[in-house]
This record gives C-alpha cells, structure tokens and sequence, in this order.
C-alpha cells in the first residue's frame, strides 16, 4: 500500500518561505516521477513541481522563480522549497507520483496571509 506524508506547511506573511516535506512508502521510490500539487478552497487540484526520477524539474509558470523541488531517494522524501510567497499560494498541498497514480495524503496547509 503506498502511502504520502506531507509536512512543513503553516502560517506565512506575503513575502515569506516555508519547506514542505512529503515521506513516501510502499514504492520503489526512486523510479518514480514525483510532484506536488495544491488545491485552494472551491477550486480543482493543480500541478505545481515535477521532479524525474533522474532529478530534471519543471514548476508551473505560477511559481517559477519562487518554488523548487527537490528529492532525497535514500530517504524517500520529496521537498518543496517556497519563496516569497503569495496569498494566492494558499492551498492544501499534497504530493503524489506525475502522473498521479496513487491515494492522496492529509496534505499540509499553506496559508499566507498578513
């Protein structure tokens, strides 16, 4: 059964950063392309980070310049680092495989507000 467990989200002002950390089990881990997503209240799920298995990124236009995603395969995990943030950033993010084959995690809430 593969499993996602994201942490590091918060409370942030405009401007801020945060680190998000999503532990994945039950999986080859290291074969797989990894993302984050994020979901603001009313609205669907977006792609936000791509990493390959052999660590080649992509970002959304959105958070280009802000967002980096990073994977540590000895550990399982896959990180999302966030600049500068923005309250339209708010959102519950999750990760999952890109594409998404799995269930999704509880996520970590993202809330940027001053």
């Amino acid at each position: 059964q593969v499993q996602f467990v994201e942490s590091g989200g918060g409370v942030v002002q405009p401007g801020g950063s945060l680190g998000l950390s999503c532990v994945a089990s039950g999986t080859i881990f290291r074969l797989n392309t990894m993302a984050w997503y994020r979901q603001a209240p009313g609205q669907q799920r977006e792609l936000v980070a791509v990493i390959s298995s052999g660590g080649n990124t992509n970002v959304a236009d959105s958070v280009k310049g802000r967002f980096t995603i990073s994977r540590d395969n000895a550990k399982n995990t896959v990180y999302l680092q966030m600049m500068n943030l923005k309250p339209e950033d708010t959102a519950v993010y999750c990760c999952n495989t890109y594409p998404q084959r799995f269930g999704w995690g509880q996520g970590t809430q993202v809330t940027v507000s001053s």
